[in-house]
């Protein structure tokens, strides 16, 4: 309602299908498989491409960028908390890797995403939404939280994943905070 009367279809359209997956994929499957967090990152990155198509009604590749770094930012970021909280969301039968993978698949996983992430991080730059201050913030924030990604999968540990969950929760706000300072 609110979106498509007063912003546009195409926001309204990305809400509801943010709503959409959330409650009927990412809700339901966290009961039943480890991939509840990778589709429960569709969902999650699904707002910034709703702020772009409300500003911009299109779905250009800025969006999809956007998308990139906010789903591959939650990777590392929940299975941080996954691998510290495990046995509270086994209680819960949550089913998060962690739970059920007893061997190094959330490591894995925890280094495949923060690689991923800081190459999708540099994007901005070379699509020519963001300048060079931006480019070397994204650069070392990524490379960083890449560091503590692999020291967590070199020797998994409480103190290890908590580092991985801090340098997640820097990551994000510096990233987007250089994306808007820095933006072309």
């Amino acid at each position: 309602g609110y979106l498509a009367a007063f912003v546009n279809g195409l926001a309204a359209l990305v809400t509801a299908a943010t709503v959409i997956l959330y409650l009927f994929a990412y809700t339901p499957l966290k009961l039943r498989t480890a991939l509840c967090t990778v589709v429960g990152a569709v969902p999650g990155a699904l707002p910034p491409v709703t702020g772009w198509v409300a500003a911009r009604e299109d779905f250009s590749v800025g969006a999809w960028v956007l998308f990139g770094i906010l789903f591959l930012w939650q990777l590392p970021h929940t299975l941080a908390i996954a691998r510290l909280y495990r046995d509270d969301y086994a209680r819960a039968g949550v089913r998060v890797l962690p739970v059920v993978d007893v061997g190094c698949a959330t490591e894995r996983q925890i280094v495949s995403a923060c690689f991923g992430l800081l190459a999708v991080s540099l994007l901005p730059t070379l699509i020519g939404l963001a300048g060079s201050i931006y480019f070397i913030g994204a650069l070392v924030a990524g490379g960083g939280l890449t560091v503590f990604g692999a020291l967590q999968a070199r020797e998994p540990s409480t103190t290890s994943a908590r580092r991985v969950l801090f340098a997640s929760l820097f990551y994000l706000p510096a990233v987007l905070a250089l994306l808007a300072l820095d933006k072309r």
